[in-house]
């Protein structure tokens, strides 16, 4: 793409400025794909990264592509910001995806699998099992497999079985007749999804120190005669079946939020069929006997050469305990002020706390909690819940505090995509313990992370606050980067009650002191701020916006950005996943540089910082710059003001815009380039060089 012609006002909706979301989605999988070929990573988390890019893929098939399908029939001249029609969007999606999955199984087959036998893990294949591996696998076969395998003979009373979504299934090619006469020539058998998808054989005399495994598909390949008695099994095939696995509630038609939730989950795992995939010695009949029966075309198929799931490989890591060959363990730091002061609140009284997670440890967030559920002087706890896990010390600590006499309130978003289920149960367990559960307002998703405490402290009310980046789930705190901000600035703390009563009650949108909030004010507060920089730019002032996201989507501010680029405004944007901006186009986007990150740890921070002529502001966010979290999502941008954890974050970022071996350059026609390092150059890795100086 060549745009010299600097163009003084740039249509939201001119397609040459655009790169294709789901592409760039797409990109995302590829850079974190390129992980596994990576001989600096550790081999097993190879193998993890493998594993990464199918799920994300997987999810990827289930909500992206099933609502550009949906888009087709129902406006099929509807464009995309990039000019593109839901066809066109689907035809180069499938060339890509395409790619990147005989890139997946390439990567499988020819490089990690090699590698790992070379460490004595070993996949083995049927023609491979030693005589005493076989006789194993067979009692295997038949103690634990064979009562609980159903196969369904296909004819006029036992119709095609209803598939589950991303199942493992198996197509079986028959001759002969069973005890009833019949011959249909196909049977269905369908894996239960308890059934491990990798076996790992007991160590035997010729293989001592070794980690064998066999996929499950091999041993139902080995064995499957043994499920049709006097019948000849002519072929035995995987495949399965991806469906559209986001559901519609309909805002204005329901009565009670989670019935209708509770309603479309059932239906998940039976949505319309968006791809499939089938083991690629599968016969060409057998194959458009698939296609045909899903009713798919030819271009959403994939003929896989190994398992239809690689995603299910990841139990490996847990399976082989070789320390080597995984991430070095290590302990996240508690900041200093809270190591010094065990009473909280006297520690926030003090001074504002930052913690970056996974460097410094979530602990504190869980003993603000737990303190708070403790303290006779709380009255009060007001809690968001979008993502939090099982079992979660966080609800421990509520269920507590409601169980101590406090006046508890959780707003537990329902419609947290594929967490819907967790939720709900969440929501029955707390209200059992009498907190007061509410599912946010109809229409938009809760996706704030906030939390406030009241506390009677000299006859006053006084409030502390939790503000964070990302969710209240200790196991991803541990894999995700995040900030998190405990504050009792007073103004602060009374915005996020009045965000608290926007959630919970009726009534107009009140004025926030200093919070940035969607759907009312944030979208506008950055276009505002980012019109300022190009003010400061033209008068001569410090004029830099850096930024740090999961994804840049909305296109008024895509806009507002190459509007600032061609005011001289140097834009720093450090963006983990999609970014429909393209950088680097003469006189529009020469200004602005957009980096990847793709390390140890999941980049998942949202981090805005302003140069302001010099008066520097720093804010952090639960909202990525997509529309949806500027419109239709309840989310809360917070100001950093403590100069000193101002400063910090810009460090960090600093670190990101200088690492020189994770980091991936995005070009002008949406694909990405790894940086390379010159020869003489010091290494840097931000995520390493930031849990080196945080290391316990």
């Amino acid at each position: 793409m060549e745009l010299t012609t600097a163009k003084p006002n740039i249509a939201a909706n001119n397609p040459e400025l655009f790169i294709n979301r789901d592409l760039s989605l797409l990109e995302f999988n590829r850079r974190v794909l390129a992980q596994a070929k990576n001989d600096a990573v550790p081999l097993l988390e190879r193998l993890n990264y493998l594993c990464i890019s199918c799920s994300n893929l997987d999810e990827f098939f289930e909500v992206r592509v099933a609502s550009i399908i949906e888009m087709a029939t129902i406006d099929p001249n509807a464009l995309s910001p990039d000019g593109s029609t839901p066809a066109e969007q689907l035809a180069q999606i499938s060339k890509h995806a395409h790619e990147l999955v005989a890139e997946q199984y390439n990567v499988l087959n020819e490089v990690l699998i090699p590698e790992l036998s070379r460490q004595n893990i070993n996949f083995i294949r049927r023609k491979d099992w030693t005589e005493t591996q076989h006789k194993w696998l067979s009692n295997y076969f038949n103690d634990e497999l064979l009562p609980i395998l159903t196969p369904v003979g296909l004819d006029s009373a036992h119709p095609f079985p209803r598939i589950l979504n991303k199942s493992l299934n198996f197509i079986i090619s028959l001759t002969g007749k069973d005890a009833f006469g019949r011959n249909s020539g196909r049977a269905i058998l369908q894996a239960p999804r308890a059934l491990p998808r990798v076996v790992q054989l007991p160590p035997d005399e010729t293989r001592s120190g070794q980690h064998d495994f066999v996929f499950l598909s091999s041993i139902i390949h080995a064995f499957i005669d043994d499920l049709f008695h006097g019948m000849t099994v002519k072929g035995c095939y995987q495949f399965r079946v991806t469906r559209n696995s986001d559901f519609f509630v309909d805002d204005d038609a329901i009565d009670d939020l989670l019935l209708a939730v509770q309603g479309e989950l059932a239906m998940r795992n039976y949505g319309d069929e968006v791809r499939l995939e089938v083991d690629a010695q599968c016969p060409e009949d057998t194959v458009n006997f698939l296609l045909a029966r899903f009713g798919l075309t030819r271009d959403r198929l994939y003929l896989v050469d190994g398992p239809v799931n690689l995603n299910r490989i990841q139990e490996i890591n847990q399976l082989v305990d070789r320390p080597e060959l995984k991430f070095s363990p290590f302990k996240p730091t508690i900041p200093a002020q809270l190591a010094r002061e065990k009473d909280m609140f006297a520690a926030i009284r003090r001074n504002d706390i930052l913690l970056h997670h996974p460097f410094e440890s979530f602990g504190p967030v869980v003993e603000f909690l737990r303190q708070a559920a403790e303290s006779p002087q709380v009255l009060a706890i007001k809690q968001t819940l979008y993502r939090t896990g099982a079992d979660s010390p966080i609800v421990a600590a509520l269920i507590n505090a409601a169980k101590a006499g406090k006046v508890v309130t959780v707003v537990i978003e329902l419609r947290a995509r594929f967490d819907e289920k967790a939720n709900i149960d969440l929501a029955a367990k707390l209200q059992e313990a009498a907190v007061h559960v509410v599912y946010g307002v109809v229409g938009y998703k809760t996706h704030a992370k906030m939390c406030l405490v009241l506390r009677r402290e000299d006859k006053q009310l006084r409030s502390y606050v939790h503000l964070g980046t990302g969710n209240y789930h200790p196991k991803t705190a541990k894999l995700y980067t995040d900030y998190g901000l405990f504050s009792c600035d007073k103004e602060l703390g009374e915005d996020v009650r009045r965000v608290f009563a926007q959630l919970t009650s009726l009534g107009k949108v009140t004025r926030l002191n200093k919070l940035l909030q969607s759907p009312f004010s944030l979208h506008k507060g950055l276009l505002e701020k980012i019109e300022r920089e190009i003010e400061h730019a033209k008068n001569g002032k410090p004029a830099k916006i850096i930024m740090q996201v999961n994804a840049i989507v909305e296109e008024q501010l895509i806009q507002a950005f190459y509007r600032a680029s061609q005011a001289g405004v140097q834009i720093h944007l450090i963006v983990r996943g999609v970014c429909c901006l393209r950088p680097g186009i003469a006189g529009i986007s020469d200004n602005i540089e957009v980096r990847a990150v793709i390390g140890r740890f999941l980049e998942h921070a949202r981090v805005y910082v302003f140069a302001n002529g010099g008066e520097q502001e720093v804010y952090a966010s639960s909202a990525d710059l997509m529309s949806r979290n500027m419109f239709k999502r309840v989310e809360i941008c917070f100001p950093i003001e403590n100069k000193k954890l101002a400063a910090r974050i810009v460090r960090n970022l600093d670190l990101y815009l200088h690492d020189n071996s994770q980091v991936w350059l995005l070009q002008a026609d949406g694909s990405y380039r790894l940086i390379q390092k010159n020869s003489d150059e010091k290494t840097l890795q931000a995520q390493t060089q930031l849990l080196s100086e945080l290391q316990a």
